[in-house]
């Protein structure tokens, strides 16, 4: 019996999600084909730091209901980092946690409803993360993040296939000397440049996919392909600012993992709220 590695395995899931995005998408375009298509704004600095700026006083406002929903984060976290010890994957530590970045946006669901009901005035307090999945999208919704976990699994693939031509393929003995490897070795910083060069490859094409698409759906009834697109638009249209958002999220991602991920639990309300905002400046109402 052949047993796939990450790799095969997220090619299979990509053409698998795939069929379901146009069987989704199709479903849900039935009487919409005439509907306008949505209007893509170019923004700038301004407007990004209005969307943090929002992002953060949404955080403010609930506060103790998201650091209760976002405990999970840390949580995952620190179990994805024992199981990558557990099995002599110590060079799988980094790319699960850099990995945060590629699926994010499917975690933070939630927050972008909390975001949206409260744009509306809706009292609501952390249940209320949950009302997604009353939303006519979820089934697309679903099938987005589906998506996304196999660009993870394959992100994660492509990184132990770098360091398998790099510094492996044994494992490393110790932390220490792991350490020692990649930063003290020519090996080392191969593997670096080759990591940091793919793993880019990887966030563009998640976010490029996901920024836009997935508040699209909770807010209109539009088919899954057509908030794929629109979100492809929407950062084709602002390189710039959606590269700085980009690096803004890793860095967030970055220094909220250091602490035992713990830091994640305002990290990522605070991105996932902001990236409500930035729909809402990317997408020019219906």
């Amino acid at each position: 019996m052949h047993i796939r590695n990450p790799v095969e395995w997220g090619v299979d899931q990509l053409k698998v999600a795939g069929h379901t995005i146009e069987a989704v998408a199709g479903h849900r375009s039935h009487g919409d084909a005439s509907a306008t298509p949505p209007i893509v704004r170019r923004i700038g600095v301004a407007d990004l730091t209005e969307a943090i700026t929002r992002g953060i006083e949404d955080f403010g406002a609930f506060r103790t209901d998201v650091v209760f929903l976002c405990v999970i984060y840390p949580v995952i976290g620190l179990l994805l980092a024992r199981l990558a010890f557990g099995y002599h994957m110590l060079p799988l530590v980094f790319p699960l946690a850099s990995g945060f970045a590629l699926i994010g946006p499917f975690a933070a669901v939630g927050l972008y409803e909390m975001s949206r009901r409260r744009e509306q005035g809706v009292e609501l307090g952390w249940g209320g993360a949950f009302g997604v999945v009353h939303s006519p999208a979820f089934g697309a919704i679903i099938v987005l993040g589906l998506l996304l976990m196999a660009i993870f699994l394959l992100w994660l693939g492509a990184a132990m296939a770098i360091y398998d031509l790099t510094l492996g393929p044994e494992p490393p003995a110790s932390i220490g000397g792991f350490l020692r490897d990649v930063l003290t070795t020519s090996a080392g910083w191969i593997l670096i440049g080759a990591g940091v060069g793919t793993g880019f490859v990887f966030a563009v094409v998640a976010m490029a996919i996901s920024v836009v698409s997935f508040p699209m759906l909770l807010d209109r009834d539009v088919p899954l392909h057509t908030a794929i697109l629109t979100s492809v638009q929407a950062v084709a249209a602002n390189p710039g600012i959606m590269a700085v958002w980009g690096l803004l999220v890793a860095l967030g991602l970055v220094i909220g993992s250091i602490p035992l991920f713990i830091g994640l639990i305002i990290v990522m309300p605070v991105l996932g709220h902001a990236t409500w905002h930035l729909y809402r400046k990317l997408v020019a109402s219906p």
